[in-house]
């Protein structure tokens, strides 16, 4: 088998038949599989699954779970499941829109024994269908290293495609975070480059229903931390440098946003996070962090002093 196509779904009634019947339109010469992870949907998904499955036995391959096991059980339980050369990832309220997707990217893989991971531009899209995004990631095309994807994801999981043999057995940390996409990928760029295509491929879903998508900034990051600092122990504290630089400042703009709304309680969460996660370490502007600090401590009595002080000096 050359390809798989990892594909997860819960309660996805109005959009898998789009995400399979995409995969099942792809152009290829050489065979691949689909395999869904159906976790327990309490929906029609899995009745629409079986009837996809049915008409395509050769390439539709359900797993139906008897019990829900969650997002990243689900997905490594599909992913151990497969048997090709590649693995693709579509999650079932996604679905591509080029019919020759996995054709290059499997071609270029083929060719490029260096490269571990290859991804291509997506759009986002709302609930209606309509654009939020035209195309992201917005950086150049072409070649990145693991240094590159600590800095900033911009691989998005249904562009992707990458070798199954870099996958080994995932940690057990894997199995309590958010977010398992992400430090998958991580993992697989250690063993080589990681190739950014300029066509847009795929379409990826917004929505409340999104396990990732439907989370707040704030949850987000609160969610990511953890994991990055998994990672870093993962990774034998190799890019402690560069995690720690994609941790700690999100949480000085999340007090900047509660300051501005007046959250004297989540400033103090949020720059006590920065703190605790190196912030002081990292370059920044003093006067930022010190004025957090004084508005936390005096509260509305920091615009009294800063004007105040402003008048003393004049």
């Amino acid at each position: 088998m050359k390809l798989s196509v990892v594909m997860i779904t819960y309660n996805h009634e109005r959009y898998i038949a789009q995400a399979i019947e995409s995969a099942l339109a792809q152009k290829v010469n050489f065979p691949y599989e689909i395999v869904i992870g159906e976790d327990c949907s309490t929906d029609g998904t899995r009745g629409i699954i079986a009837d996809l499955a049915g008409r395509h036995p050769k390439q539709v391959r359900p797993l139906f779970r008897t019990q829900n096991l969650g997002a990243n059980r689900n997905f490594a339980d599909t992913l151990a499941a497969c048997k090709g050369e590649y693995v693709a990832f579509l999650e079932g309220d996604d679905y591509w829109t080029s019919v020759d997707k996995l054709q290059r990217q499997v071609d270029f893989l083929d060719t490029h024994p260096d490269c571990a991971i290859c991804c291509t531009r997506v759009r986002f899209l709302d609930e209606t269908g309509r654009a939020e995004y035209d195309t992201f990631p917005l950086v150049p095309a072409g070649a990145y290293t693991i240094d590159d994807l600590l800095k900033a994801n911009f691989i998005i999981t249904c562009s992707t495609v990458l070798r199954r043999n870099l996958v080994g057995p995932l940690p057990p940390w894997f199995f309590t975070m958010k977010q398992g996409d992400y430090p998958l990928f991580v993992m697989a760029a250690r063993h080589g480059k990681i190739e950014l295509f300029d066509e847009l491929t795929a379409a990826y879903r917004v929505h409340g229903g999104g396990a990732w998508s439907s989370l707040s900034q704030a949850d987000r990051h609160r969610a990511r931390t953890p994991m990055l600092r998994a990672l870093d122990r993962q990774l034998g504290f190799k890019y402690t440098g560069i995690i720690t630089q994609r941790i700690a400042p999100p949480y000085l703009q999340l007090a900047l946003g509660a300051r501005s709304k007046g959250k004297r309680i989540e400033v103090a969460k949020h720059l006590i996070s920065w703190l605790r996660n190196g912030g002081l370490r990292l370059p920044v502007n003093a006067r930022l962090p010190i004025g957090l600090a004084t508005y936390v401590l005096i509260g509305s009595g920091y615009k009294m002093f800063s004007r105040a002080k402003s008048a003393a000096q004049e």
